[in-house]
């Protein structure tokens, strides 16, 4: 886990960052840094291809599981033709010739060494050259000419990010829940059609994209004007995708920890008292991805959702996407999973709630639906349903 600094000729790499397996496990042809944001981080272009029907599923499937399955029989030496044995024999021939070349006389093992001192003249030519990372950038008109001749614009989802950010930064960076999300809202694309919609938590506005192409109306809520003004431009960058059913994304503040909508005029993400009132009249679906990583935001975000489905004219239903993160404490000299604890408990107080408005009743939902986007669906994904009845 690293990160670059703002100033990009001499990097600095630190360790209190988080890279998400989303762009750890994306294709570096995929990755173009496009400008850097406006407290100086690299902002990358990724294109993540949507597999609209069950052949594109199973020809990336079949791909995984044809390598997984060679590399299993060349470990385990399976199946091996006498050409294969022979070419592995001469080679584990010359690999042994190698290593016994660089043996002293008693059989030990030489190591050349670098000087440790720089100032030592005869180590002038041992010592290396500094780099500096090259970043290349190519023009907007030619961008990413490979994947378009792959893909037809109907195919690709265009995500502006960062990577490597801190814990408060991390949603600049795009996260396996909120593909896990917007997988179930293109399974279920009939249950979410010309619904009006709230996310929390929007990052970057990828599920809030996939929403807009079925939804009527999505407001994409977060917080700081940078990571909402990257949001925002991806709205822009996939309005080709949206424009076909005639939904839309309107990209918002949101601050769990107030208890009113932003409507300060000189807030560029503002509501006005039209939206709010649109959002309390017609809202009925309210979605979450990735954002159970701390305690006191976890509380925050369930309070806004009380505060909100209060103030709702019909009921709703809420989905949570989530990944459960695994950690060893030295407080419990175990493996847990705090964070996940907490959503938890959290959930089950909500629907033990004694409420004579609202009744709030909560599922898991099971994984079993299709998979729209490429990545890594693993067993510690898990997304919620809360219905929130109105009881009057």
């Amino acid at each position: 886990m690293v990160d670059v600094t703002e100033k990009m000729d001499n990097p600095t790499f630190k360790s209190d960052t988080v890279l998400s397996d989303v762009h750890l496990h994306c294709p570096n042809k995929r990755h173009l840094m496009v400008r850097l944001n406006a407290v100086g981080q690299p902002v990358f272009l990724s294109y993540f291809k949507l597999l609209w029907n069950t052949e594109d599923l199973a020809s990336e499937k079949h791909v995984r599981e044809a390598t997984t399955e060679r590399e299993h029989q060349y470990r385990s030496g399976d199946e091996l033709c006498d050409k294969d044995r022979n070419n592995l024999k001469t080679e584990r021939e010359l690999n042994s010739e190698g290593v016994e070349a660089l043996l002293d006389d008693d059989g030990d093992l030489e190591v050349v060494r670098r000087p440790r001192s720089a100032s030592d003249l005869e180590a002038g030519d041992l010592l290396r050259d500094r780099v500096y990372p090259v970043v290349l950038m190519k023009g907007k008109e030619d961008a990413f000419e490979d994947e378009q001749q792959e893909c037809t614009c109907s195919d690709v989802v265009k995500i502006e990010h960062t990577m490597a950010t801190p814990l408060e930064d991390v949603g600049k960076q795009v996260w396996r829940a909120a593909f896990l999300l917007a997988d179930y809202i293109l399974f279920k694309r009939d249950t979410f059609r010309c619904c009006s919609v709230l996310e929390l938590g929007g990052g970057t506005g990828i599920t809030s994209i996939i929403m807009g192409t079925v939804a009527k109306r999505v407001y994409c809520t977060d917080v700081g004007e940078d990571l909402l003004a990257m949001c925002e431009q991806n709205v822009a960058l996939n309005k080709h995708l949206m424009e076909p059913g005639g939904g839309e994304v309107k990209v918002k503040e949101l601050d769990w920890l107030k208890d009113e909508f932003c409507t300060d005029p000189e807030a560029p993400y503002r509501w006005s008292e039209e939206e709010i009132a649109d959002l309390h009249n017609h809202c009925t679906v309210i979605m979450a991805a990735d954002v159970f990583y701390d305690d006191d935001l976890t509380d925050a975000l369930f309070r806004m959702l009380y505060r909100i489905t209060h103030n709702l004219r019909n009921s709703c239903t809420v989905y949570l996407a989530l990944e459960k993160r695994l950690n060893f404490t030295l407080r419990h000299m175990d493996v847990t999973c705090e964070a996940y604890s907490h959503f938890r408990n959290t959930l089950s107080d909500l629907e033990n709630l004694q409420d004579r408005k609202i009744k709030y009743t909560v599922e898991p939902v099971k994984l079993d639906f299709c998979q729209f986007l490429v990545y890594e669906r693993i067993e510690q994904l898990e997304l919620w349903k809360i219905i929130a009845e109105q009881l009057t």
